[in-house]
């Protein structure tokens, strides 16, 4: 579109796709927008209701089965005391079944785990599937405007990281949190039933793990979130360099590319060095000081065991309980900072769903049935920024079945005319009229329906050529397929394909070349069949000579519909019924070619300097 083509800077331009992401920043509401993901988690109570329960059950049975453990510990003590005292030994029956009793715990313990995260991991999958839902269809909701401000990758990573980052996060921070705090709270039980004095002697070690925790969480913080900056930043580069690679060696722009995205790799290396180290810290530091506390305990129990204050067993299980009891701790710290991330994510997707949506339908809409076509711009007044209006005081009425051409030099307002003409914008004041209704009155949906369209950037999705010719209509037989490849030229190219209409088109279609583009976008639009024709510089990348036939197609296909062509070469609209002369947003003359080129205005100066350029070219 002639009006906007400066919204997105190129090949390593600045912004691009994936810019600005930032999982590891932190949410501006926390709470807010963890009530809010509370709401949509409201719909799975019943299975997270299971979740903790499994969660909590497999924790207490794994929790249960050291003391446990330890009694047989405390057995095989005795039966050596007895041996040596020449008593009868050990008792290996009660040793084998306590053994088996463990066992039991533990094979229970794992398959509660198993059942809660299969069940959690399903919640977070569906979750994730309805916002992706909603998100796909919040899109066609919101209006134009919006997507000008925005860059593709800003919107994209919505869709794609944020909802990855939310649905990670919440699988493991929720089923984590639940068997943490389960953790924490029963070892602490299980270490008081055995000795409270032990359990006040571990505990010591607990002021000492929560402050290097939290140390070394504030230092590494600040370089995750430079991490996932610049690892938005490099992606966003090297999206950027694949799409537009052509034009980098075009340019002789290698080195520069790889100046700037070594640049930017550096800056990543960096954050990503220090965060990585600091969180690898972590784990030697709690190790160290957990070891500590078992050199305290191991001392201690030792001591009253010779008391006969607890058993030999005891000292085994809560060494054990010492270790199950700092590596939760520590769970519990990961876990709250993975909520900031699940919570920063989901902000920035709950934003996106919140944003202002354009009126899909009114409340007694104009049926498109029965309508011919007549178009009447009264007084439009438009500007992409409310201080700034672009279109003055448009005024023109166009009957059915007339070809109306919009010409005018770069940013005179034709593209913008079409925009409204759609309502992909609506007007700041005035009104645009289809057989005396305002388009207001219609429901958007519908009224597009009257729309066939051939921009001069082609669209073509992934898939067959058959498909993409019948996207404007779906239930059309492949005769009419035919019949319209036939009608834009198309069909015998499409016949020397190896597997003709049935080739599949590959993502950025390039195994066609951009003029073959064009052809079966217009044919897909002479397929749909509409009752307005939409055409932006549809033939600007075709040949003469395909020109000249595409507009022998294109005069038929217009006949009996109103059409609106947009057009630089004055040549092409010659037999227009009304040419539309648009400078700086205002029509400045009106007429057929020879009305125009009589007054000798602008239209004029136009076509003879065309006309000169192309003779001096000759």
């Amino acid at each position: 579109m002639a009006e906007n083509t400066g919204r997105r800077r190129g090949p390593m331009g600045g912004r691009g796709p994936m810019r600005g992401m930032g999982a590891g920043e932190k949410a501006k509401d926390f709470k807010g927008t963890m009530k809010q993901l509370l709401n949509y988690l409201g719909v799975y109570k019943i299975q997270i209701g299971f979740v903790i329960i499994f969660a909590i059950g497999g924790t207490i049975f794994n929790i249960v089965g050291p003391k446990i453990l330890g009694k047989a510990t405390t057995e095989i003590f005795n039966g050596l005391v007895s041996k040596v005292s020449g008593g009868n030994g050990m008792d290996f029956d009660k040793i084998g079944k306590i053994l088996l009793i463990t066992l039991g715990l533990y094979i229970i313990s794992a398959l509660c785990s198993f059942v809660q995260g299969f069940i959690m991991t399903g919640v977070s999958q569906k979750m994730t599937y309805q916002l992706r839902k909603e998100l796909s269809e919040k899109i066609n909701r919101m209006p134009m405007d919006y997507f000008d401000k925005k860059t593709h990758g800003e919107v994209l990573s919505r869709v794609t990281n944020d909802i990855d980052t939310l649905s990670q996060s919440l699988n493991q921070s929720a089923t984590q949190l639940i068997t943490s705090v389960t953790t924490i709270i029963g070892v602490l039980i299980m270490m008081l039933s055995i000795s409270p004095l032990m359990t006040v002697v571990a505990l010591l070690i607990l002021p000492i793990s929560i402050g290097l925790i939290s140390t070394i969480m504030k230092k590494s913080q600040k370089y995750f979130r430079g991490q996932q900056e610049y690892l938005g930043n490099v992606n966003g580069q090297v999206e950027e360099v694949y799409g537009g690679h052509n034009i980098v060696k075009v340019f002789n722009k290698e080195k520069d590319v790889i100046k700037e995205f070594d640049a930017t790799n550096n800056k990543l290396y960096d954050s990503a060095w220090k965060s990585q180290f600091l969180s690898g810290m972590m784990m030697p530091i709690m190790q160290f000081v957990g070891n500590l506390g078992y050199v305290g305990v191991a001392i201690l129990g030792g001591y009253l065991a010779i008391k006969n204050a607890i058993e030999v067993g005891d000292i085994q299980s809560f060494i054990q309980y010492v270790r199950n009891f700092t590596q939760p701790i520590q769970q519990v710290a990961q876990v709250a900072n993975m909520l900031q991330s699940t919570a920063a994510a989901s902000e920035r997707v709950f934003e996106f769903l919140g944003e202002e949506e354009e009126d899909q339908t009114v409340p007694e809409p104009v049926s498109v049935e029965g309508l011919e076509g007549n178009v009447e711009f009264q007084d439009v007044h438009f500007g992409y920024n409310p201080d700034k209006i672009i279109i003055n005081d448009f005024s023109a009425k166009v009957k059915e079945g007339q070809k109306i051409a919009i010409v005018g030099p770069t940013g005179a307002g034709k593209t913008t005319m079409i925009k409204l003409l759609m309502r992909f914008y609506d007007v700041n004041s005035g009104a645009i009229l289809v057989d005396g209704h305002n388009i207001k009155d219609f429901n958007r949906s519908e009224l597009r329906q009257m729309f066939g369209m051939v921009l001069q950037d082609t669209w073509l999705f992934h898939g067959s050529i058959k498909d993409n010719i019948r996207y404007g209509k779906l239930d059309a037989t492949d005769e009419e397929v035919i019949a319209a490849a036939k009608a834009a030229h198309v069909h015998r190219f499409v016949k020397t394909l190896p597997k003709g209409y049935d080739m599949e088109l590959n993502e950025e279609a390039s195994n066609v070349s951009q003029g073959q583009k064009q052809l079966l976008t217009i044919a897909r639009a002479i397929l749909a069949d509409p009752k307005i024709l939409i055409l932006d510089e549809a033939t600007s990348s075709v040949d003469t000579r395909t020109e000249v036939r595409i507009q022998k197609a294109m005069d038929n296909l217009m006949k009996g519909r109103t059409s609106f062509v947009i057009a630089h070469r004055l040549s092409t609209i010659r037999d227009a019924d009304m040419i539309l002369v648009m400078k700086d947003g205002d029509i400045v003359e009106q007429g057929n070619h020879e009305e125009l080129l009589h007054k000798g205005g602008f239209y004029a100066d136009l076509y003879n300097s065309q006309f000169e350029n192309a003779t001096s070219i000759a």
